[in-house]
């Protein structure tokens, strides 16, 4: 596991690059890692605009809910420290754009939709895939992603479960362009320099004003979000529905 900066101070910007092998699935240390380097980027004068990739074809598979490194801990509530980590994400204060190849599902898709913008390769996916674990949606997901587009389409994407092509996200305004996966990593750079070529000071105080009251709102859906799951990760649905996404079939669940 790993999160690496590199800066370009002489295009004002900066890449936080993470890696995960083999799905970059999201832990606790990795998106603290994340929040890390964000805060750190915060403090550097010469970036104005952040851009987040991940290494490799996928650009986060879902939240990491087994493995002793995941929520399979022993800590008492790997949740609660993870969502502890999101709200330093939110909390940071310059533009971030995701760059989304491959996969962005569960807390994937909640990571990317952290980011201000997203640009996406035609190859990227997009998925909420909680009630096909017997699960609750996180990250701030119930709040984020009603305000990116719209109540009904979030509604439909979060309790299908279904997996979106990047055509359809772009229509819906979940991401904001398309590219090919050979023209991604460029494409985003000169997204990033449309930005950074622009005053920073008036950069930081919009970003504020559109973001405003966003931290408290994420923060009340976390909450919300925290006591469901909580609730849920005790079922028997929730261990089949682990089992079933494991094993690459659908879920037979029982209510229970």
């Amino acid at each position: 596991m790993s999160v690496e900066i590199e800066k370009r101070p002489e295009l004002n910007l900066a890449t936080i690059q993470f890696s995960n092998p083999p799905f970059n699935f999201a832990t606790v240390q990795l998106i603290r890692d994340i929040a890390d380097a964000l805060e750190q980027l915060d403090q550097d004068h010469d970036t104005r605009v952040v851009l987040l990739k991940a290494e490799g074809k996928v650009f986060c598979a879902g939240a990491d809910l087994v493995s002793d490194n995941g929520f399979g801990a022993s800590s008492d509530d790997p949740l609660r420290e993870f969502y502890d980590q999101v709200l330093r994400i939110y909390a940071t204060r310059k533009p971030i754009i995701a760059v989304v190849q491959g996969a962005a599902i569960g807390a994937g898709l909640g990571l990317a939709v952290a980011a201000d913008f997203r640009i996406a390769s035609n190859s990227a996916r997009f998925c909420a895939n909680f009630v096909a674990l017997g699960f609750h949606p996180g990250f701030g997901l119930t709040h984020t992603l009603p305000a990116l587009i719209g109540k009904q389409r979030a509604s439909q994407v979060m309790m299908t479960a279904k997996r979106y092509k990047a055509d359809t996200a772009l229509a819906w305004g979940l991401i904001d362009t398309i590219t090919s996966a050979e023209q991604l990593q460029e494409d985003a750079l000169a997204f990033a320099r449309d930005i950074a070529i622009n005053a920073p000071l008036s950069l930081l105080a919009t970003r504020a004003t559109l973001k405003s009251d966003l931290l408290q709102q994420v923060e009340s859906a976390i909450q919300r979000e925290h006591q469901e799951q909580l609730k849920l990760q005790h079922t028997e649905d929730f261990a089949e529905g682990v089992k079933a996404v494991s094993e690459r079939r659908t879920g037979h669940f029982k209510g229970r």
